[in-house]
């Protein structure tokens, strides 16, 4: 059985045979145009690769457990601060 490739190679081979030599170099330039501004579209966007975004997603997680623990050292400092002021202050 036959993929859907072969399928449409097999139906663009023979649509092919009856297209003449002008719309076969319109569709031809018509293809160039589109993969221009394709590209043109992509060379704008702020794109990165995966091996990048996956090193900035570890870079950024181990700051947010850094935050996290100081942000505790924080409250346990608070936490102790008032509670040796509330004794001297007795």
């Amino acid at each position: 059985m036959k993929g859907p490739q072969d399928f449409f190679t097999q139906l663009q081979g023979q649509f092919g045979q009856f297209v003449p030599d002008m719309a076969r170099a319109a569709r031809e330039d018509f293809e160039a145009q589109a993969r221009a501004t394709v590209m043109t579209v992509l060379s704008r966007l702020e794109l990165v690769t995966r091996e990048e975004f996956d090193a900035q997603q570890a870079v950024l997680m181990k700051t947010r457990e850094k935050v996290e623990a100081l942000e505790k050292r924080v409250d346990a400092l608070e936490k102790a601060a008032v509670t040796g002021s509330s004794a001297d202050g007795s």
